[in-house]
């Protein structure tokens, strides 16, 4: 049970991520191709420029330097795409800029594809983060990208999972402790969950967000290491208790001998 819960405790604090170190000195207001992306999902077609406005407010007593922007793309805390443009400028204090960058993201439809956890960061020289605006992309980019085959993969190892799990419970070869025995079912949920999700996104119908991967990848599992609790103890091997007792019989011949 202490190992099911370790897992548990582990994968979730990978798909949440690590906490920001240090508040956001810049707020700001984003469009992606004329659209904001406060509240909306962003369209982004590799084959076309994307046209990203960017208004950095600064409520603090003294001026940001900005070194560069990036719009990057993330799923089950892997970053898919990152694109960064150096363009430094500066807002004052108690002050904003405005600034419009064309991005050429023709590589982005071989990196991902549906709805993606998307976000605008403005950086300063240590490349860390001054300010940022989240938003959902819609990435219109091809199936053989590295997200669609990493879901395909995914897929491919659950199922081989599942198969090498029933097999064992169809064999009588499932551990008789009832806990090694979920366990054994456990890769298999997880993986069902992280299918669940990535196919959720590829078909545009839910973004990949830590409060809706969470739920879904350990809710499979969960239900996969009840089910791997559940299964019936590995019957004993079969000893047939009426064997065939074989007599045998010698015929001794007398011919020759004296009675």
């Amino acid at each position: 049970m202490r190992r099911v819960m370790a897992v548990a405790v582990a994968l979730g604090i990978v798909l949440l991520g690590a906490p920001s170190a240090s508040a956001d000195q810049l707020s700001l207001s984003v469009t992606i191709n004329g659209k904001p992306t406060a509240d909306n999902t962003v369209p982004i077609d590799p084959a076309s420029q994307v046209s990203l406005v960017v208004t950095a407010v600064n409520d603090t007593n003294a001026p940001v330097k900005v070194r560069s922007v990036r719009l990057s793309g993330v799923a089950l805390a892997l970053t898919f795409f990152a694109y960064d443009t150096t363009a430094p400028f500066e807002v004052p204090a108690h002050g904003k800029a405005t600034r419009t960058f064309v991005l050429d993201l023709g590589d982005l439809s071989g990196q991902a594809i549906g709805l993606l956890p998307s976000s605008v960061e403005l950086l300063d020289a240590q490349r860390q983060s001054l300010g940022e605006a989240t938003t959902v992309a819609d990435v219109q980019g091809s199936f053989w990208s590295v997200y669609g085959v990493f879901g395909l993969a995914m897929l491919v190892l659950t199922i081989i999972a599942w198969v090498t799990a029933l097999l064992a419970l169809a064999r009588h070869k499932l551990a008789p402790n009832r806990w090694r025995r979920a366990l054994r079912f456990l890769p298999a949920g997880f993986g069902t969950g992280l299918v669940a999700v990535v196919t959720l996104s590829v078909l545009r119908l839910v973004p990949p967000e830590p409060a809706i991967e969470i739920p879904v990848v350990l809710g499979a599992a969960a239900i996969a290491l009840l089910l791997g609790y559940l299964t019936p103890h590995p019957a004993p091997p079969k000893i047939d208790a009426h064997a065939d007792d074989t007599t045998i019989n010698f015929n001794a011949t007398t011919e020759g001998f004296p009675q």
